[in-house]
């Protein structure tokens, strides 16, 4: 555990019994529109050309106001361990699990959005206290952005991925680790991306999900499932970038509806689970409704949907065209993530020493969640390639 102090404080996640009450009964008040006009038959992915299929929906929302359990989730944050301290007269929430073993790394994890911490929780405790002895392990943080759960909401603009990754180099200072080893994926990629090449001082390497190329990349010698890659990237963000567009122009605006209204909130989250998993026809294929569902109602019960949504607007092109990353890192593109797959050519432009690439057979865009076996054993075999690659004369 952190060194309690006024810098570093415990927390615990409470809702009161009245803001459950006041969501169960919004849910049984909601006011739905008609069934989408491209129904097909279950399973078929082509019903999600419109959205969130009405049915798919109604049976949610009803899960939710009966059966979902999200002391069950409160619970669960509160045996890792939650904290808060303040950076930048920004409050930052962190879960910290400190590894048994004496010999463990320091990582920080970041998540991205549509996610929040909840992408990590069932995966914190094999990270820290690895049933293989031989496996690496760590002590391992992760931070709400800002904006995000219990984070604060910034007041002020000027809370894009650099400064969120300076402050993760000050949080992780304060508690003890001077040097450390960072993993995320979408927008947790580009911070993780900005601590590897901002501060190699303090970043020992990293592990990501995400490999923004530089601009300006040549199809000219990729493969034919790289160039693959590429004209379904270029068709996403010709074609299925909206809700970055108004997120990244006009978050305010959206973020009426995903304050005001749980199904607003929970379809506009639920859409990007949908799109981003490496499904046939519907997220719940590989994730289950509760997590789902944990990481909405800690949208909703925080009322974080306007400023989770600001960090579009924040960063609206990522990452400096001109960051270069020295460090080691290890790559996994995940065959289901139609957002963030690079073609190794490109990315090592940019990530100048990756001492480890994967592309494993099954996986989207919240692998933690989705193959969470496989993603502990790909990130503790990746930074182990890290670490060695540090250690090597």
């Amino acid at each position: 555990m952190p060194l309690l102090t006024s810098d570093v404080q415990a927390f615990e996640a409470h809702a009161t019994d009245a803001d459950l009450y006041d969501l169960r009964a919004r849910l049984a008040a909601a006011r739905l529109p008609e069934a989408e006009t491209v129904y097909r038959a279950a399973p078929d992915p082509r019903r999600w050309e419109q959205g969130v299929p009405l049915a798919d929906l109604v049976d949610l929302v009803n899960y939710w106001r009966t059966d979902y359990n999200w002391r069950s989730f409160e619970e669960r944050l509160d045996r890792i361990g939650q904290f808060r301290t303040t950076i930048d007269e920004l409050g930052i929430h962190f879960l910290h699990r400190r590894s048994t073993r004496a010999d463990a790394t320091p990582l920080i994890l970041t998540h991205g959005w549509p996610g929040s911490i909840a992408e990590f929780v069932d995966v914190v405790d094999e990270l820290a206290d690895p049933k293989d002895a031989d496996a690496p392990a760590f002590h391992v943080v992760v931070p709400s952005l800002p904006g995000f759960g219990y984070s604060d909401k910034p007041a002020t603009t000027g809370w894009g991925v650099e400064k969120i990754a300076a402050a993760w180099v000050e949080l992780m200072g304060r508690l003890g680790y001077s040097k450390f080893v960072a993993h995320g994926g979408d927008w947790g990629g580009n911070v993780t991306a900005v601590l590897g090449g901002r501060f190699p001082a303090q970043v020992l390497g990293i592990h990501t999900t995400l490999a923004l190329a530089p601009p300006g990349m040549t199809t000219d010698g990729l493969s034919a499932v790289e160039r693959q890659w590429t004209e379904e990237t270029r068709d996403f963000w010709l074609h299925h970038r909206a809700y970055a567009k108004q997120q990244a122009t006009r978050p305010q605006t959206i973020g009426y509806s995903l304050v005001d209204s749980p199904v607003g909130l929970l379809a506009w989250l639920l859409d990007k689970f949908a799109e981003w998993s490496d499904t046939e026809d519907s997220p719940f294929e590989t994730i289950t409704r509760d997590r789902i569902l944990d990481d909405v109602t800690l949208y909703w019960l925080t009322r974080t949907g306007a400023s989770a949504a600001r960090i579009y607007y924040e960063s609206p092109n990522s990452l400096d065209p001109d960051l270069r990353i020295d460090v080691p890192s290890a790559i996994t593109m995940y065959p289901g993530d139609i957002e963030s797959r690079t073609p190794r050519t490109w990315a090592q432009e940019r990530y100048r020493q990756i001492v480890r690439w994967r592309s494993p057979e099954a996986g989207g865009h919240f692998p933690s969640l989705e193959v969470p076996e496989y993603f502990v054993k790909d990130l503790q075999e990746g930074l182990a390639a890290v670490l060695a690659a540090i250690s090597r004369p």
